[in-house]
């Protein structure tokens, strides 16, 4: 349904401004012809091979449908691939053209054919092609190593100019609201936290609360004021959550105020801290799938940190664990009660809802970590609060 509902508005004058005849002719594209269609609606030049692009992802069931005449299929050939990929960007909006691509590698296998350049030339990049292409990282011939890198920069860029400058800011103003100041300047008082420590002043006759101190925001120095890990799982289903991780560690890498540490973990630990001037060369660091070990990964987090009530711990997991569980839990208490302010997100995309490990998220919030799931967008207002020590904006849905 989706697929038909995204249509190029340019083919609708195929049904010659006709409403009930467009309706049929979107019906027909989505339902694909089947004998049971109902629609009665055939298709001519562009919407014929519109559908049939449409029927090499689509046409074939898990099992043959007699009737079907949407069958026509990907094959192996990667020259026919190459050619699909060109059509379906003649067809389609760049959003579902992304979204046909992950399908088409899902349901057709077609995985190994992105290990050839000229495949990955034809696609069109975004965030779960990234996510693919670093769990073939390893299996990967080097001729195409660097057409592979090529379309991570791209991503990785692109999320950089949507994501870095609102991140700047938010954690700038957080930096500058941590660090208060007792004689601050007219425009630097906080008026909300003044107003709260002199109500005991309030004058019933004026109406008013007579300031005898004043509380202000402390203006940003350029000394290290907070120290950021993020702990990231690797494992194959938090894809996409490396892919934006990465690129936060990097903005937040950019902030001299901020000392930020990016440790990755399946069953074993590797710190990237000394790659984040490129998120790239972070993400080609990684090794998506294998096996999660929390605890190990986090006993690591936990013996990098000097300045504990100056720390924000960022872990990014499903929260499967495949090493101690009481340990790890364990390991979040200590943490927390020496003043670290420590954010479990299950995790970082703009996939909705995921799949976790339930028993150890309750375990975590009652320990006063609750665990969500945060988008891209949301990120750095979650961060801004764990500067300031403030409640964590959780989404309702989480």
């Amino acid at each position: 349904m989706t697929t038909g509902a995204t249509m190029p508005d340019a083919a609708a004058g195929a049904a010659g401004g006709d409403p009930a005849r467009e309706r049929l002719r979107r019906w027909r594209l989505v339902l694909g012809g089947d004998q049971a269609d109902g629609t009665g609606c055939a298709l001519s030049g562009r919407d014929a091979a519109m559908d049939g692009t449409l029927a090499a992802l689509y046409g074939k069931g898990d099992k043959p449908q007699p009737g079907r005449d949407r069958a026509a299929g990907l094959g192996a050939s990667a020259p026919s691939v190459a050619r699909w990929l060109g059509d379906i960007r003649t067809y389609f909006p760049s959003s579902v053209v992304q979204v046909m691509q992950r399908d088409a590698i899902d349901r057709l296998g077609l995985a190994s054919l992105l290990l050839e350049p000229e495949m990955l030339e034809a696609v069109e990049a975004d965030v779960h092609l990234v996510g693919t292409l670093l769990s073939l990282n390893k299996a990967m011939p080097e001729t195409t190593k660097e057409t592979a890198r090529t379309v991570v920069r791209k991503v990785v860029e692109d999320l950089e100019k949507r994501l870095a400058g609102r991140t700047r800011a938010t954690l700038t103003g957080a930096l500058d609201r941590s660090a208060r100041i007792s004689r601050p300047r007219h425009h630097d008082i906080d008026w909300n936290r003044t107003v709260a420590a002199n109500l005991k002043h309030y004058l019933p006759e004026y109406r008013t609360v007579v300031p005898e101190r004043l509380i202000g925001y402390g203006r940003a120095a350029r000394s290290v004021k907070k120290e950021v890990v993020l702990c990231i799982d690797q494992s194959g289903s938090m894809a996409a959550s490396v892919v934006y991780a990465s690129v936060f560690g990097a903005v937040l890498a950019s902030m001299r105020s901020i000392s930020t540490r990016l440790v990755v973990f399946d069953t074993a630990v590797v710190d990237l801290t000394d790659q984040l001037d490129d998120p790239v060369d972070v993400l080609f660091g990684t090794q998506l799938g294998g096996g999660t070990d929390i605890n190990r990964a986090l006993a690591y987090c936990q013996s990098q940190i000097t300045r504990p009530a100056e720390t924000v711990v960022v872990l990014i997991s499903d929260l499967y664990e495949g090493g101690i569980r009481d340990e790890m839990l364990k390991r979040v208490a200590a943490m927390k009660a020496s003043g670290v302010q420590f954010v479990a997100l299950l995790a970082l995309s703009d996939e909705g809802a995921p799949a976790y490990d339930r028993e150890h998220a309750a375990a975590l919030g009652a320990l006063g970590a609750p665990a969500f799931a945060c988008t891209p967008d949301l990120f750095p207002e979650v961060m801004a609060a764990a500067i300031e020590k403030r409640p964590l904006p959780i989404p309702d849905t989480a």
